[in-house]
């Protein structure tokens, strides 16, 4: 069985109890080193055979995955949540085609890692009730299908969550604030450096300032930017229907005014 773990976002208790499990397990792992603080590996038996995949080729990768017996248990370590950039859709391809056993074990996101160290919830109501996962194209702009640039997101201006583009302030800080974009040059913004790591970075921006605060961090790797109103400090514009009185649910009936029992 191969097993594509999500290492979460740093923090070696943030690792899942099933990804631990398999961790434990197994008799292979291979990982990212340059993506992954060396504390998860805390979760692996000492006689586990480990492979750094920051030197490694996905052709090196497989050629693991094909030197052991379908019944080795394999973990490919992916830092966060392996469905967000992992790139395993090349290896569940070869899994399906040499009929090799795998699974997807889920990680917690650097957004939600992000989110926790910022303190603010991502969507908030008459604020933002969606929140997009993007990056900028670079050098794999081939792979960016049409209309999902940056610039065209911006438009919506919900909570966008901005991967992989820390080594390009000024284009980024460009698209953000492009023709038609719905963020403002005030809109918060914030920069968070390595969720969780012993050594996370929070600095909260503006997009205006995003340019040159992502510049003076020095940082281009583990980098996620956060924008959108959001992030902004003070109380949440308008409370959620879902816990207020005057709101049914299939489980809470509508209280009577000056009531807080939730019964008629």
């Amino acid at each position: 069985m191969i097993s594509f773990v999500g290492a979460g976002p740093g923090a070696a208790d943030l690792i899942t109890i099933r990804g631990a499990r398999r961790l434990n397990e197994a008799a292979v792992v291979i990982w990212a080193s340059s993506l992954i603080p060396e504390t998860l590996l805390e979760h692996c038996r000492p006689a586990a055979e480990v492979h750094d995949s920051a030197v490694m080729t996905l052709e090196d990768v497989i050629a693991v995955y094909d030197g052991h017996a379908e019944c080795t248990p394999i973990v490919r370590l992916h830092s966060g949540d392996p469905s967000i950039y992992g790139a395993i859709g090349e290896q569940v391809d070869w899994c399906l085609t040499h009929g090799r056993s795998w699974e997807m074990v889920p990680g917690v996101s650097s957004v939600s890692a992000a989110a926790a160290a910022l303190g603010r919830e991502l969507t908030q109501p008459g604020v933002a009730q969606s929140v997009v996962l993007t990056r900028l194209a670079g050098k794999t702009k081939a792979s960016m299908p049409e209309k999902e640039g940056v610039a065209a997101f911006a438009a919506h201006a919900t909570t966008m969550a901005v991967f992989l583009s820390a080594a390009r302030p000024d284009e980024l800080a460009s698209e953000l604030l492009s023709p038609g974009s719905g963020y403002r040059p005030d809109t918060p913004a914030a920069i968070v450096i390595r969720a969780t790591w012993p050594d996370e970075t929070v600095v909260r921006t503006t997009v205006g300032a995003l340019a040159d605060d992502l510049k003076a961090t020095g940082t281009t790797l583990t980098v996620l930017v956060l924008v959108g109103d959001a992030l902004g400090d003070g109380p949440v514009a308008r409370r959620s229907h879902l816990y207020a009185p005057s709101y049914t649910t299939a489980y809470r009936l509508r209280s009577k005014p000056g009531s807080t029992s939730g019964r008629p």
